[in-house]
């Protein structure tokens, strides 16, 4: 079964930290751009970050920058996102997405249309004291 899933997510305080994890089974992540997308309650799913197919290039949204790390892990056909310094603004669902095959070696752009191939169903993060 082709699928991705996010893990990780949970109840966090101000100023914490999470990781969350996206696993995909039955294909490979790699030679895939991935992208990490949030969607807060009433508002549009919005990119967060992403990590390139090829030369390990990430990209951020501004209002995550320096906050949130995005990493690759081929052995274990998984992509993190490490989230530190968490604010309240920061709750959503947490979806990870992967483009199809590429050979291009130009950077993620976090934009749906760039996603096309898989989603994952999503994983809360809540951010409250």
């Amino acid at each position: 079964h082709l699928q991705l899933v996010e893990s990780g997510g949970g109840w966090v305080q101000p100023g914490g930290s999470l990781r969350l994890s996206c696993a995909a089974s039955g294909f490979t992540l790699d030679y895939r751009d991935i992208g990490w997308f949030r969607q807060a309650p009433g508002k549009e799913r919005e990119g967060v970050s992403c990590i390139s197919a090829f030369g390990g290039h990430t990209n951020y949204a501004d209002s995550v920058k320096g906050r949130f790390t995005v990493s690759r892990d081929s052995d274990n056909n998984t992509v993190y996102l490490e989230m530190n310094s968490l604010k309240p603004e920061d709750t959503a669902v947490y979806f990870c997405a992967a483009s199809g095959l590429t050979i291009s070696l130009s950077m993620c752009l976090m934009r749906e249309e760039s996603f096309s191939a898989y989603w994952g169903r999503g994983t809360q993060v809540t951010v409250s004291s």
